[in-house]
């Protein structure tokens, strides 16, 4: 039977991660997710979309669609946080260092997540997609902040289960230290989003 068993690699099982994260996006242009590991345990995740308490773009609409503006430029005239951001955000708030961390991430990052990065002492990324900004990858060259490119093609022969090893239709057992720390979690989050 563990013969049978194909796990991912640690990449692959991380931007899996990432993709995760990438569906709660509220961009109306593109779904980027992110998650910062460090010992091989996340320590944040982030996606795109607006900050804490305020409207998404869904209910805003997107001014940078409105007023036809390519990607990669104005970047101030978004309402949203880059997922990237949002990874490093969450662990500064949640009191995570991200010093030797790694980010995993959705799509390459763009300069200024590219600056973050450097100043939060990532050492490397790891992303599926390009995103067009050759000066962020010149600046991750420069302070040696190694970045990966995986595709899904670059997994393919390494299939994920087959099946669950645990039943799915029995429930889990309880723990007491989870649903403490679940609790603390949401009630957090329900007062300071309403979505």
């Amino acid at each position: 039977m563990a013969e049978d068993l194909k796990r991912p690699s640690w990449d692959a099982y991380f931007l899996q991660m990432a993709q995760l994260a990438a569906s709660r996006s509220t961009c109306l242009r593109r779904h980027v997710g992110a998650i910062l590991v460090k010992d091989r345990r996340v320590i944040a995740t982030g996606y795109n979309g607006a900050p804490r308490g305020l409207k998404h773009c869904a209910e805003t609409g997107c001014l940078r669609q409105q007023l036809r503006i390519p990607s990669g430029q104005r970047y101030e005239m978004c309402r949203g946080i880059h997922a990237e951001q949002n990874a490093i955000i969450n662990a500064a708030y949640y009191g995570a260092s991200t010093e030797g961390s790694i980010l995993y991430c959705t799509h390459q990052p763009c300069l200024i997540c590219a600056r973050m990065i450097i100043n939060a002492g990532v050492r490397k990324v790891v992303h599926q997609r390009d995103f067009t900004d050759e000066q962020a990858v010149q600046f991750l060259r420069e302070a040696n902040v190694e970045l990966v490119k995986i595709t899904p093609e670059d997994f393919a022969n390494k299939p994920l289960l087959k099946e669950a090893p645990v039943s799915m239709s029995e429930p889990l057992p309880k723990s007491s230290v989870f649903i403490k720390h679940t609790a603390t979690y949401d009630s957090f989050h329900d007062k300071n989003r309403d979505d």
